[in-house]
């Protein structure tokens, strides 16, 4: 029979991983069997660089941490080799690098994810795997912005390169009214002329 402390321990570690799961935005749940020393190292390294925090665990503590942080749908993988990889932030970097190390090693797969809370299908797990990396994202989206405002930049400047705001501005008014003026007085001249004609 287990000792208090022993026990005390399991509940310590079930009340920690509880609380890490609540306080992750996703996370994975794969199968490590397969993989070596040097490529485990290389894989934490990558999702710790990511901010995904990466531990190996037993299943009945993963069970009862993802009870008690109200996580329902796990039952069915828990068995085998189990870790489980949780982001606080990324929605999409733990799915991205683990499925990148299945596509590499035949053993090691993924078992299930989940998201916001909720546990989600495997097709969704693989659909988000293929998605490009928060900082892909971000940066296709500020290109997005940027680009309106460039075309404004160069619009501004082409302003500056012509001389400035005047020499892009229309003909004088004077000269517009001038031209107006002209053509009523021509067309005037033209109506009289046949009236004349007929006078004399």
């Amino acid at each position: 029979m287990p000792s208090t402390a022993v026990l005390e321990k399991k509940k310590q570690m079930v009340a920690d991983l509880s609380q890490r799961i609540k306080n992750s935005c996703a996370g994975v749940v794969v199968d490590y069997k397969g993989i070596n020393v040097e490529d485990d190292t290389k894989l934490r390294k990558e999702l710790r660089e990511a901010g995904v925090e990466y531990t190996v665990v037993k299943n009945s503590i993963l069970g009862r941490a993802a009870q008690d942080a109200g996580l329902e749908g796990l039952d069915s993988v828990l068995e085998g080799t189990t870790a489980i990889a949780t982001s606080a932030e990324d929605y999409v970097a733990s799915a991205r690098i683990l499925q990148k190390y299945a596509d590499q090693h035949d053993n090691f797969s993924l078992k299930t994810g989940y998201l916001d809370g909720e546990v989600i299908s495997m097709e969704k797990l693989i659909a988000l795997a293929k998605l490009p990396s928060r900082e892909v994202l971000l940066a296709t989206v500020c290109s997005v912005f940027n680009a309106p405002i460039a075309a404004f930049a160069r619009g501004v400047q082409a302003i500056v390169d012509k001389g400035g705001v005047e020499a892009c501005e229309p003909a004088p008014k004077a000269e517009e009214e001038q031209a107006e003026e002209t053509a009523p007085a021509e067309e005037t001249a033209q109506a009289q002329t046949p009236a004349e004609e007929t006078a004399e």
